[in-house]
């Protein structure tokens, strides 16, 4: 399945490097310059804590992991609170006791829960406006609601049994539930400490960048647990290069599923633009804030869930994942697209009788 996705990918990357060329009449070659473009903004947002994951790693170690171990837990899930692209798998590799938990908190939790934690939520209050914030808590507390099911759906794929899935996932779904209590009964309070964990993010990736910068230039290295920044940028580069594929391939998808769509959003209620978010999301979350204001009130909420899993999809993740555990791409856009169309029916379901005002 995997060779199969890559030479999809790669066909993909070849029509619309042809339709560039051929200035752009079919759509594609503008999809295929914007995968190459996200180079800068994704280098700007993970390169540097991938630098600093070995310091973070070491850090944890000497703090959180021996209560962790304590518990009878792998202490690998605590890297999976930053999303994958991010820095999370790095960091739940490097704390992992074992080789299926270290891909279950690198990939299955970072690319659903920190992703939602370090991403989706911060930058999604921040951009959105008052009248779509209700709806959009909404539609997180459905997402979380229904992560379970993901976590335990990716943790087999990864090698653990359901009550291994569980019982590793118990920390990650107890600080589910406190976010959820937080964004109903706190919710300007959870919004500033949503905002504080990315500003905080945010430095620790400009610091790590920094050095990283200043130990290349000057051929100085005086920390000993510290990624060289060339490492973390072939990283990057190996994400911008399966962009240069997966954007094109969204596109043509959206074309290919427009009736499904158009047929979906009758069956469902939803008005177009609301179904048109899903396809954007499984891409990058951000065009879906951006048309979220144009939603119906349920397809806000079933577009905040089904971004709690699968966010970035076809986009980030995917092109992540190819480089750091290529085996795991199918099962890992599985666990992210069934975890998201989870969360997007229970949210249609919790709006279906009494919408929120």
């Amino acid at each position: 399945m995997t060779a199969i996705i890559m030479w999809i990918l790669a066909a993909c990357a070849l029509l619309g490097g042809l339709d560039r060329l051929a200035g752009n009449r079919f759509g594609l070659g503008a999809r295929f310059e914007e995968g190459f473009m996200l180079l800068g903004p994704t280098a700007l947002s993970m390169a540097g804590i991938i630098c600093l994951a070995p310091a973070l790693s070491l850090l944890l170690e000497k703090t959180v992991v021996p209560l962790w171990r304590q518990m009878g837990l792998d202490p690998a899930v605590l890297g999976g609170i930053l999303a994958i692209d991010m820095g999370g798998y790095q960091l739940a590799m490097d704390l992992s006791s074992s080789p299926a938990c270290g891909l279950f908190g690198g990939i299955m939790v970072a690319a659903t829960f920190g992703c939602t934690l370090t991403f989706t939520i911060p930058v999604g209050m921040g951009m959105l406006g008052a009248e779509e914030k209700p709806f959009f808590a909404r539609g997180i507390l459905a997402g979380l609601g229904m992560l379970p099911v993901a976590l335990i759906i990716g943790g087999l794929f990864c090698g653990l049994s359901v009550q291994g899935a569980l019982v590793q996932s118990l920390p990650i779904l107890l600080l589910c539930a406190l976010m959820m209590v937080g964004i109903v009964k706190f919710p300007r309070g959870s919004v500033r400490v949503f905002t504080a964990f990315a500003t905080f993010l945010k430095a620790l990736t400009t610091i790590g960048l920094m050095a990283g910068a200043v130990f290349y230039i000057t051929d100085w290295h005086p920390i000993a647990y510290f990624t060289p920044v060339e490492e973390a940028m072939a990283i990057v580069s190996s994400i911008g290069i399966v962009l240069l594929g997966s954007l094109p391939f969204a596109e043509l998808l959206r074309r290919l599923l427009k009736r499904p769509i158009q047929f979906l959003g009758k069956r469902t209620g939803l008005n177009d633009f609301s179904v048109a978010g899903f396809l954007m999301g499984i891409i990058s979350p951000v065009p879906v804030f951006t048309l979220m204001k144009d939603m119906d009130a349920r397809g806000k909420a079933a577009n905040a869930a089904f971004l709690v899993c699968a966010a970035s999809a076809l986009a980030a993740h995917m092109g992540f994942a190819f480089d750091a555990a290529r085996d795991l791409v199918p099962q890992m856009l599985l666990t992210k697209l069934i975890g998201g169309v989870a969360g997007a029916a229970c949210a249609l379901l919790l709006m279906r009788k009494k919408p929120l005002a």
